[in-house]
């Protein structure tokens, strides 16, 4: 992989990480203030809701740094070492966590459903919650495939 992709991604990865920020920073202070008045029966949900969500940029962060150095490992032709190994077993563990963190708030949001009438926040909320978990389910599969692909070249070496 050449110079121009991985830089391409690290922006990538950088940007991600910037929205996230500004998410943090902006978006839900006012979440936390709004839905705990719109909703005030459900206030302690909407409260719990907004503190599992920035309890859960602690891991995406970690799983942005471990991309960065994951991309770096590729740019110095060390793709295949036990450290990219590494670090896809760090990512892997950030998205198991922050799957956990989300599905374990999928409950709360049934207060905020019922005082909206919306019985598809739950579905929603669970929906979302699966996306960690997707990548790394994902991230599982790439860390096996790299593995298996270092202990065959380890083969091969020690054949010659």
């Amino acid at each position: 992989m050449n110079r121009g992709s991985t830089f391409f991604l690290k922006v990538a990865v950088l940007v991600f990480g910037l929205i996230v920020l500004a998410l943090c920073i902006f978006a839900l202070p006012s979440a936390w203030k709004g839905g705990a008045e719109e909703y005030p029966m459900a206030s302690n949900s909407v409260i719990l809701i907004v503190i599992g969500m920035y309890a859960t940029v602690v891991p995406f962060f970690i799983a942005l740094w471990q991309t960065l150095k994951l991309l770096g490992y590729i740019d110095k032709h060390k793709t295949f070492s036990d450290l990219s190994v590494k670090a896809l077993r760090n990512i892997k563990y950030c998205g198991f966590v922050i799957a956990v963190f989300y599905f374990g708030f999928v409950p709360l949001l049934i207060p905020i459903a019922q005082a909206d009438d919306a019985p598809g926040l739950v579905l929603f909320g669970a929906a979302f919650a699966c996306v960690p978990l997707v990548v790394a389910v994902f991230t599982a599969v790439l860390q096996k495939l790299l593995q298996n692909a270092i202990d065959i070249k380890s083969e091969n070496d020690l054949t010659v």
